[in-house]
C-alpha cells in the first residue's frame, strides 16, 4: 500500500494519486513509482523521494554525462540558445553600462552553456558552475568556469551572480521553494535567473499520463509544476516572476513513443541502450518539435521557460 507523501512543492498533505511510472528510457532501476498531485498547489511529487539512490538512477549513460554533439538539432538550439542570452543580458544591462558581468550555472556540467553566454557577450567574465558529476569538473575547469562539486544548497561564496541558469534542474530536487531562494540570495540586484522546466498542464502529459509520460523522466524527476503551482512557489521564495512562457516538449513526446513502439515490440530499449542513443531519437525529436512549435500558439506545451527577479 503506498503511505500519501508530502507535496514537496508546498508541503501539504492534501494530494491524491496521479499515476504510476517506471524507467522508460535508461532502465536504471525496475522500481515502480508514484506521482501525486497536491490538491493545494496543483504540483506533481514524486513518491519515494529516491535521494539515496543517485548513483543508481543516473548512470554513466546519463545523457548530460555524455558530452554535447554538433547535430542539426544541437544546431539549432544553439542558436536559440544564443539568442535567448542576448535577450537575457539586454534586459539585465538595458542602457550597455555594465563593465562586466557574472554567471552561475546551477547543474551546468562541463559549463558548455556559459559557453554559449561568453560567445554572445564578451562583457561576461567571471563564470562558475555547481553540479555533482565530478567528470565533468577537468572539462569545466579548462574551458575556463570556476567549478564546485557538490549540491547548490551546499554552495558557499560571498559573490552574487548576474545571471543564474537553473535549466532542467529544479524539478530534480527534493526542495525546490528552497532552491529558489537559494538563488535568489546569489542574485545581484537587477539580475535574472532563467529557469526551463516540465509543465504538466499539456496534451501529451495527459496522452501518456498512466503510460509513464516521458516528462516524468521517471526516476529522476521528483516535482513537477504547471504555471500556477510555479507561481505559487515562486511567491513562497520571494522572487518575482518577469516572464513565463511555454515552449516545445520534444523530448517528452519522443521517450514516451519510443515506450510505445517498444511495448509493440518493434524496437528495442534497454539499459545497454538508454532511449536518447535509439537512431530513431533525433528524427522524433524534430518532428515533434515542428508540431509543438507549429500548436504553440493555442494549445498549451510540455515545457515552461521561466525568467525570474529580486521583487
Amino acid at each position: 500500500m503506498t503511505t500519501t507523501p508530502e507535496c514537496l512543492a508546498c508541503g501539504s498533505r492534501d494530494l491524491g494519486l496521479w499515476a504510476r511510472a517506471h524507467d522508460i528510457e535508461y532502465y536504471s532501476c525496475a522500481d515502480e513509482f508514484s506521482y501525486f498531485k497536491c490538491k493545494t498547489c496543483g504540483a506533481l511529487s514524486i513518491a519515494p523521494v529516491p535521494e539515496d539512490r543517485l548513483s543508481q538512477i543516473y548512470p554513466a549513460s546519463y545523457y548530460s554525462f555524455s558530452g554535447h554533439t554538433k547535430t542539426l538539432a544541437e544546431r539549432v538550439k544553439q542558436a536559440l540558445d544564443r539568442r535567448l542570452f542576448r535577450k537575457l543580458f539586454s534586459m539585465i544591462d538595458p542602457d550597455h553600462g555594465k563593465a562586466s558581468f557574472s554567471a552561475l550555472d546551477i547543474g551546468g556540467g562541463s559549463g558548455w552553456l556559459l559557453g554559449e553566454a561568453k560567445a554572445v557577450e564578451p562583457r561576461l567574465q567571471k563564470t562558475v558552475v555547481v553540479d555533482i558529476d565530478d567528470k565533468a569538473e577537468a572539462a569545466a575547469i579548462a574551458a575556463g568556469h570556476g567549478y564546485f562539486r557538490g549540491r547548490i544548497e551546499d554552495f558557499s561564496t560571498r559573490d552574487t551572480f548576474d545571471l543564474i541558469l537553473m535549466l532542467n534542474l529544479i524539478e530534480h530536487v527534493k526542495d525546490p521553494v528552497g532552491m529558489l531562494k537559494k538563488a535568489g540570495d546569489l542574485l545581484t540586484p537587477g539580475g535574472r535567473i532563467l529557469i526551463k522546466t516540465p509543465n504538466h498542464d499539456a496534451l501529451d502529459a495527459r496522452l501518456f499520463r498512466n503510460r509513464s509520460w516521458g516528462g516524468y523522466h521517471c526516476p529522476r524527476h521528483w516535482v513537477l509544476f504547471d504555471p500556477e503551482s510555479f507561481r505559487q512557489a515562486a511567491q513562497k521564495a520571494g522572487i518575482e516572476i518577469e516572464s513565463l512562457n511555454l515552449t516545445q516538449g520534444a523530448p517528452f513526446w519522443t521517450w514516451s513513443a519510443l515506450n510505445m513502439l517498444k511495448n509493440l515490440g518493434l524496437v528495442e530499449i534497454s539499459a545497454a541502450r538508454p532511449a536518447c542513443r535509439h537512431p530513431l531519437a533525433p528524427f522524433l525529436m524534430l518532428g515533434f518539435a515542428a508540431f509543438d512549435f507549429l500548436r504553440m500558439p493555442f494549445m498549451k506545451t510540455s515545457q515552461m521557460f521561466i525568467v525570474l527577479k529580486h521583487k
